[in-house]
């Protein structure tokens, strides 16, 4: 049995809309960012959890038609954690990506 960094939401993740999902990934994203020069342990805890909550919305199957756009970003994701050698991604265009989901959230509450 595998363990999650977090195991509260891993039970309420399969609530949550698909808007909900990408912006708690987008907050993940967005404290590696914040941390990627300055702490890397703070960093690299980021950047994990990330993976996870990514982990998780690919496992959701409400969002297999969503699967490549999902599996897509995550190996940017880990392009950009890695030095973006391979595409030339950074944390910052990533979190421009989860950007918006979380002001589609804020304006749908």
């Amino acid at each position: 049995m595998s363990s999650y960094i977090h195991p509260d939401l891993v039970k309420r993740w399969p609530q949550l809309s698909f808007i909900e999902q990408m912006a708690n990934i987008g907050s993940e994203i967005n404290r590696a960012l914040r941390w990627q020069k300055e702490n890397q342990q703070l960093f690299k805890n980021a950047a994990y959890r990330s993976l996870e909550l990514l982990d998780l919305t690919i496992s959701d199957l409400r969002w297999r038609k969503r699967l490549r756009e999902l599996t897509r970003i995550r190996e940017v994701f880990c392009d950009a954690i890695l030095g973006g050698r391979e595409y030339k991604s950074s944390l910052a265009d990533i979190e421009r990506y989860f950007f918006h989901f979380a002001m589609a959230l804020r304006l749908k509450r």
